[in-house]
């Protein structure tokens, strides 16, 4: 099995010595110069990343120990949107946020500060959609977000800029969030690894509220299960509010109950390609001991449909009511964003209700479908990554712009919704040379389920990332 070149080995490089923390922030600078094409960085600050750097190379050669700081050294961007992370103001790609307009001193976020402890030196932020509303990276104030495998199409979205900025190479692992698939979907666009953690197993302090009513998580994106292992350790758990801190699910030794969904219903059809992936890493996994169980899809059926409404409706009131406790001026966002605060704002309390209530029952079933087996295994995306312009926000056709979302990715919701964990990993190219993602989804708790299987299917090596990490020594 060949060696896996992600953040674990460039962090290993960093403690024996092969390069500096300074030089390997200097190969990234380096490097999002040479992909600034790509869009993917919307904010870049070198001298706070060279200082970061060089605060990595001043600690003793005993601190920088992988159990105490798995990432020294590593270079990172952090998604504009999230966080916050000290130093970087957040534009959430919008104008009314944009440099100069709030650009507040805002401190660490609990999160931020665990990603600093764990070693990643910070140098800039990723392209998000404006507030995240979209599965492409397109801000209207800029930069357009290409997908570095093909660039006349998406990297995904809303953390688009996360996932090209890792599958081009410019760093190895980079923050991310989650509220309908927005690491997951990035990651399936771009052959990377995305890990969406249970709801409550992230830190949301120390005043980041509700995370969209409990469907939003953060975490990053990764070029290897290792790398999403361990970021998970390393920032996970003790969490302060608003969710209490969810409890690991049993570990079960011997083979899983693997449930293989057979496909994706007639309303959003999935690409045979796409199905077929799903069918092949079932056997592989069935190869290695496991169980396949067959789901049909009419056992997620209606709690993926209530998904999509959920998160509709909870991100449109959220962002209506985070406009108008800020002062904002909508009329300054962009058309679609603006539709979305209008309805956000008519929205009747029993409407958003239901939805929250829909919420708990989609958990439920979630939690039934849980009983029969130990994970679902399904496809991440119906097809492969669109065209830039697919999901345009120059109109304020909200249902539209959902629609089209929801069949791109139709189970990506479900996860959010039900607070399970899911993952996404390429297990193969189509005939052009795009990743093949399948995802797997597990009881609230059961990352570990997931991290196994998933690095259970990477060993198969069906997948190989197309550009080098820069400063990792080859």
């Amino acid at each position: 099995m060949s060696p896996i070149a992600d953040a674990t080995a460039l962090a290993e490089a960093i403690a024996r010595g092969r390069l500096t923390a300074r030089e390997a922030m200097q190969a990234s600078l380096s490097a999002a110069e040479t992909f600034a094409g790509l869009g993917a960085i919307t904010s870049l600050n070198a001298e706070r990343g060279l200082t970061a750097a060089a605060a990595i190379d001043a600690l003793p050669g005993s601190s920088l120990v992988r159990g105490r700081m798995p990432f020294a050294g590593v270079p990172t961007l952090a998604k504009d949107l999230g966080g916050p992370f000290a130093g970087f103001p957040v534009a959430a790609g919008s104008r009314q946020l944009a440099r100069g307009d709030t650009d507040q001193p805002t401190p660490d976020s609990d999160l931020a500060e665990r990603f600093r402890a764990s070693g990643l030196c910070l140098f800039g932020l990723t392209t998000s959609p404006e507030f995240g509303l979209s599965l492409a990276s397109e801000p209207a104030i800029g930069p357009i977000c290409r997908n570095p495998l093909d660039t006349t199409r998406t990297a995904g979205g809303s953390s688009g800029g996360a996932a090209a900025a890792v599958a081009a190479g410019i760093v190895s692992i980079a923050h991310a969030t989650d509220a309908g698939g927005s690491i997951r979907v990035p990651a399936a666009c771009c052959g990377l690894v995305g890990l969406k953690p249970s709801r409550g197993a992230m830190p949301a302090g120390p005043s980041f509220g509700n995370h969209l009513g409990g469907i939003a998580t953060e975490l990053a994106v990764c070029r290897s299960v290792r790398d999403a292992s361990s970021i998970f350790a390393a920032v996970s758990g003790r969490a302060r509010g608003p969710f209490p801190p969810v409890e690991p699910v049993p570990h079960i030794e011997g083979p899983l109950r693997v449930g293989v969904l057979t496909d994706t219903g007639t309303l959003y059809p999935t690409h045979a390609e796409h199905m077929a992936i799903v069918e092949t890493a079932g056997r592989a996994l069935e190869t290695q001991g496991h169980r396949l169980v067959t789901v049909p899809f009419s056992a997620v059926d209606e709690a993926g449909a209530a998904s999509r409404q959920a998160f509709l409706d909870i991100v449109c009131v959220n962002l209506a009511e985070a406009i108008t406790a800020f002062g904002l001026d909508a009329g300054r966002t962009e058309p679609l964003t603006q539709a979305v605060i209008t309805r956000g704002l008519s929205l009747p309390a029993a409407d958003l209700w239901k939805s929250l209530n829909a919420m708990v029952l989609v958990s439920r079933d979630l939690w039934r479908l849980f009983d029969d087996i130990d994970v679902l295994l399904c496809p991440m995306l119906s097809g492969p990554p669109p065209a830039l312009g697919s999901f345009p926000s120059d109109h304020g056709d909200i249902d539209l712009h959902f629609r089209r979302m929801a069949a791109f990715a139709p189970l990506a919701a479900l996860a959010n919704a039900s607070g399970c964990p899911a993952i996404t990993l390429p297990f193969g190219s189509d005939a052009v040379g795009l990743p093949l993602p399948v995802q797997l989804m597990a009881p609230m708790g059961g990352e570990a389920r997931l991290l196994q299987l998933a690095a259970s299917l990477e060993r198969e090596q069906r997948y190989a990332h197309r550009f080098p990490i820069a400063g990792l020594p080859a």
